[in-house]
């Protein structure tokens, strides 16, 4: 599983100004509404309803928030680093800076799956988590996520 078939540069947002995990979750489906032509409530409800089964901040600064849509034809992922690290409740009490959402066809089963081990183990080398922290743009960090060059062609 290719990030770079779920990562557009257009769902890249190097700098996301929130100030709750609420807020985080709010903002990131309301930019995966425009950008999936959804609607933004029906996927703040599907993250708010995973998060109520446990946190999806998996630790080190990272969260990875994820559910399934009715009526999706693809694997969607978008990522958010944040202005300000915020609590996300996360597995080990560390605020969150990296978020990667991930949202996936009711009917993806391993699909979805491998995504999210694929985004984990990515986010998790230290090295990648350094560079997606120090990268200023957009395409820096799309480069770094999905493996491609970064282009000046935004």
């Amino acid at each position: 599983m290719a990030l770079n078939d779920i990562l557009a540069l257009s769902a890249v947002f190097p700098t996301l100004r929130v100030g709750s995990k609420k807020q985080a979750l709010q903002e990131l489906a309301a930019h995966a509404a425009e950008l999936l032509k959804r609607d933004e409530r029906e996927i703040f409800e599907t993250l708010n309803q995973r998060e109520r089964l446990g946190s999806t901040g998996v630790g080190n600064g990272i969260a990875i928030p994820h559910g399934k849509l009715a009526k999706m034809d693809r694997l969607f992922g978008m990522f958010a680093r944040l202005d300000k690290p915020i609590d996300f409740e996360s597995l080990d009490g560390e605020p969150v800076d990296l978020i990667f959402l991930l949202l996936a066809p009711e009917a993806a089963g391993a699909d979805h799956l491998k995504a999210l081990a694929r985004v984990a183990r990515l986010l998790r080398d230290p090295e990648v988590a350094k560079k997606l922290r120090t990268s200023r743009d957009a395409a820096s960090i799309h480069a770094i996520l999905t493996g491609t060059p970064a282009t000046d062609a935004a």
